[in-house]
């Protein structure tokens, strides 16, 4: 007789023992305790934020067997998956799309394990312990983003619309040098990829890789400032809080690298990376003063050098950004899941994913045809 399983919610993952949740996952840093907890504690998710955390955990004899990180959301900033023309369609109809329950990072547009076990049964009584919660508790629905293909299909079995949109990531074909890569784009791509380079190293200053005990609190000072102006800029308010990067001091310095631009000794513009087992992962970007081509060099050709040295699969450098393809990243579908509990919303929904689906598809070939390796031209 199987043992019955017990559906736990928790307010604050500092009630889950660490050591336990990052059992359940497969070390990508976004869904390690330590990520999470650093967005609770700095304040980042909580109350006044709009996403209140609401982790979720399964529990066998007493023993947890899946976890998930699961918020309560209030609106749908930070999550780029976006569907803001949902909750307007959804409002016009007569309904409250907020609150709603969302199975992800908050801020984080980086592909990983969402439902965190390595049994497919545990993972599907964690999807339907989403769609309980939102019944009892009045959410319009569940939304799972950037989960895995795996997961996906999964979900889709269990009633979820799948959706794909996409990114653009650098694959590591396991070359030996920035030159190796370069090799494999037509002549006209090595010469403008190295005359971007060139210009962006002559900023009149140096490039630092800042990691584990090289990093320190002038650093993240100066990180800060740069995150300000960004977040500023694109959000109106900065989602994280200065104390965010204070506890990634604490307790992720080894999983992170601060690619620093310093002239006179002074640090003007910095891109910090989370280390995955095998990707590196671009979060944000920020300068104080413009630099031509600055930008690229420290987030995308940086990184593809230190994923080279590494021994990295890939670099995933964030959320949009057709640009990129021309620094030598490629389309990469991008998958999450959706529950609606209005069942005519859900089958419009359903008609609208599978158009978009089929569109999505047909844009990541064609931008795969033109991308960097096609040698023509």
């Amino acid at each position: 007789m199987t043992a019955a399983l017990t559906l736990n919610t928790h307010p604050h993952i500092a009630a889950i023992p660490a050591e336990t949740w990052d059992a359940l996952g497969d070390g990508n840093p976004f869904t390690t305790h330590r990520f999470l907890h650093a967005l609770e504690v700095s304040g980042s998710v909580g109350r006044g934020t709009g996403w209140q955390p609401l982790h979720l955990t399964i529990e066998r004899e007493g023993r947890i067997v899946g976890a998930a990180p699961l918020y309560a959301k209030s609106h749908s900033q930070g999550e780029y998956i976006f569907d803001h023309a949902w909750a307007q369609a959804y409002l016009r109809a007569g309904g409250h799309y907020y609150p709603k329950l969302q199975c992800a990072v908050p801020f984080t547009p980086a592909s990983g394990t969402r439902l965190l076990s390595p049994d497919p049964d545990i993972r599907r009584s964690l999807l339907a312990g989403m769609t309980q919660l939102a019944e009892r508790g009045g959410a319009s629905g569940v939304h799972v983003t950037f989960c895995t293909e795996d997961e996906a299909d999964l979900g889709a079995d269990a009633g979820f619309l799948p959706r794909v949109t996409q990114q653009f990531h650098w694959f590591n074909r396991g070359y030996a040098s920035y030159d190796e890569f370069l090799a494999q784009l037509s002549s006209r791509k090595r010469k403008a990829l190295r005359k971007e380079r060139q210009r962006a190293q002559d900023f009149g200053g140096t490039i630092r890789h800042l990691r584990g005990d090289d990093l320190r609190p002038e650093h993240w000072d100066a990180f800060w400032r740069f995150y300000q102006d960004t977040g500023g800029r694109k959000w109106g308010t900065p989602y994280l809080t200065r104390e965010f990067f204070d506890c990634v001091q604490q307790t992720m310095r080894d999983d992170v690298l601060l690619v620093l631009a310093e002239r006179d000794g002074r640090p003007i513009a910095g891109a910090l990376n989370f280390i995955g087992p095998d990707a590196l992962y671009g979060r944000y970007w920020g300068c104080v003063e413009d630099h031509a081509f600055l930008h690229f060099e420290l987030c995308y050709h940086q990184a593809i050098d230190h994923a080279i040295a590494h021994g990295l699969a890939r670099v995933e450098a964030g959320a949009q950004g057709e640009h990129k393809l021309a620094r030598g990243y490629l389309p990469a579908p991008i998958h999450s899941l959706h529950w609606v509990r209005d069942e005519g919303f859900l089958r419009a929904l359903a008609d609208y994913l599978d158009r978009e689906r089929e569109a999505m598809g047909d844009e990541i070939e064609a931008l795969t045809d033109w991308g960097p390796f096609r040698k023509q031209g």
